[in-house]
């Protein structure tokens, strides 16, 4: 079961580094303002993510099975603290790393979707706000009735004609 475990956290950190790699790749088709390219990305993101979720829910039940035979585990068990029921001193050491390393890879992944995410909003703004200016769109200084921001529109074609 210990050999499982290895495993699996060896598999989640390999993956979240993966994910993170492809993190790097969004950010730069996110600059380069490459759709093609990001399309491509968000598809291989949702592959990775169902690889993730799939193998959380193996590491899950090899814990579950663990803790049956540990005795280790109480409600506030920290996976470090859990570590230390391993059968031998080697085991122990290699969750350990092994725990490290999907932790700073988990923590690059999730750093990297958080600057993604301030891109992707950055050029959404920016587009809306070119399109709203080739419309004639601007928004009003007040509220509306419902508390909604409001919006003029400025006629710049003659629809008549």
């Amino acid at each position: 079961m210990w050999q499982q475990l290895m495993d699996v956290l060896g598999k989640i950190g390999t993956v979240y580094d993966e994910l993170a790699k492809l993190g790097e790749k969004k950010r730069d088709a996110l600059v380069g303002i490459d759709m093609e390219g990001l399309a491509k990305i968000l598809d291989t993101e949702q592959l990775l993510a169902a690889k993730i979720q799939k193998l959380e829910k193996q590491r899950g039940n090899i814990l579950q099975e663990l803790a049956k035979h540990s005795g280790l585990v109480g409600e506030n068990t920290k996976a470090l603290d859990f570590y230390k029921a391993a059968p031998s001193r080697a085991v122990e050491d290699r969750l350990i790393r092994l725990h490290k390393t999907l932790s700073k890879n988990v923590d690059r992944a999730l750093t990297l979707r958080e600057n993604n995410n301030i891109l992707a909003r950055g050029a959404l703004d920016a587009v809306s706000k070119k399109l709203n200016q080739l419309a004639g769109t601007s928004q009003d200084p007040g509220y509306g009735k419902g508390g909604d921001v409001g919006f003029s529109n400025k006629k710049a074609f003659d629809f008549k004609a």
